[in-house]
């Protein structure tokens, strides 16, 4: 609990890991619990499918059943069957492509936290952060180049079919698709896999992994640019006749393509720069001073000798004075000031779970971490004693990081 206004994420150069993939020291990551449906763990790698990729399976049946009406016709309504399979058929091709990122990663020791299939294609989760401009721009070209030798397969493919049958429009379909998801992932800007080869050349050139990053983010929101103006007017200087519907449906689409690739660059900045400032993180420097009471101490009483003490945490301690519960800011403020002479602060106070106690000298990485495997609002700072040395708000933690971030 806190008292007073006083205020204290594909990571940094690769520690030491051990045969998981891990880095040394760093505990077994409890289960991920992924946003969608869990359809497979290849290599260990759980898979899932976002509910946002059921909507792109809707539009892409809709939109090539009704092209496969001029192709096939003999299909009648069994032409929007065959389009539903190849909306799989094509995300089954999008994962090969991040299972090649995935394959790269885990036998660069990185750890690859999950795969997600969604709206816009699919995101392999790599934790860790290649340790040098060689492995990143491999880790990154593997994707696309999955891609091209998927499109060469299909092409091959054709030549034995008739290209005005099922098998040949599948194909050809495929064929495309891949080849178009090869072309845009190369484009060299983050967050895109071209971005980060353009990171890794420029980190290689420079000697300095931020400098790629700035290069290859500031691209990124050029592109960005480039999408958000240049797609619609690229679609009406094709020649084709278009309805209103069509080009509001490019614009759009221009939109929503711009917004991820601006909002994916301008994070892997912010990642970027978080990971330079994390190193000095200290929760040493962060702590707050406490006051220790009991549980039955009113909290309006609590509250006055945090004052008094210049505290800004209250932590209620046993019989024998040893700490068994933090007081919780949240709690604290949904008292109202005049109630607060005849509440305790015992039932305002979260019992101090094994993942609420942290050392000291805790800081970096290793902060996040523990911070991430027990999330808490308060978070008791002990001396290698087991002396208590102050009480870290994950608000503080928080703000620390967003004005170094901010002021870079």
């Amino acid at each position: 609990m806190t008292v007073s206004d006083s205020r204290g994420q594909q990571t940094s150069e690769q520690p030491p890991q051990d045969d998981g993939g891990r880095p040394a020291g760093r505990p077994p990551r409890p289960p991920e619990r992924g946003s969608g449906l869990l359809v497979g763990r290849p290599f260990g790698v759980p898979i899932y499918v976002t509910p946002s990729w059921f909507v792109i399976a809707a539009l892409i049946t809709w939109v090539f059943g009704g092209q496969l009406g001029d192709v096939l016709p003999d299909l009648g309504a069994a032409r929007y069957l065959l389009a539903f399979f190849f909306a799989v058929a094509f995300y089954a091709s999008v994962l090969v492509h991040e299972l090649a990122h995935t394959l790269v990663a885990l036998r660069y020791r990185l750890g690859v936290r999950r795969i997600q299939l969604q709206f816009f294609g699919g995101v392999s989760e790599i934790e860790n952060e290649a340790e040098s401009p060689w492995r990143e721009f491999w880790l990154a070209f593997v994707g696309p180049l999955l891609s091209l030798v998927l499109g060469g397969v299909f092409f091959l493919a054709m030549q034995a079919v008739e290209l005005s049958t099922v098998p040949g429009v599948l194909l050809t379909g495929l064929m495309v698709s891949n080849l178009v998801v090869a072309a845009f992932n190369l484009l060299p800007g983050l967050p895109l896999d071209g971005g980060r080869m353009l990171r890794a050349v420029v980190w290689a050139i420079s000697g300095k992994a931020m400098t790629g990053t700035v290069a290859a983010a500031w691209v990124g929101r050029a592109l960005a640019v480039v999408v958000l103006v240049g797609l619609p007017l690229f679609s009406a200087a094709r020649g084709i006749e278009r309805t209103t519907t069509d080009t509001l449906v490019d614009a759009v689409l221009a939109a929503v393509l711009a917004a991820i690739i601006w909002n994916g660059a301008t994070g892997s900045l912010r990642n970027a720069r978080l990971k330079e400032v994390l190193p000095g993180l200290r929760l040493r420097e962060l702590a707050r001073r406490t006051v220790e009471v009991t549980a039955d101490t009113p909290l309006g009483e609590a509250l006055r000798r945090a004052r008094e003490a210049q505290a800004g945490a209250v932590v209620v301690v046993d019989g024998r004075g040893d700490p068994i519960g933090i007081v919780r800011e949240s709690a604290v403020r949904a008292v109202p000031e005049h109630r607060r002479p005849w509440v305790a602060v015992g039932p305002l106070a979260r019992d101090l779970e094994p993942g609420l106690r942290l050392d000291a000298d805790l800081g970096g990485e290793g902060l996040l971490r523990a911070v991430q495997a027990t999330p808490a609002g308060e978070y008791l700072v002990v001396e290698a004693d087991g002396r208590v040395f102050g009480v870290a708000a994950l608000t503080d933690i928080e703000q620390r990081l967003t004005a170094a971030v901010a002021g870079r």
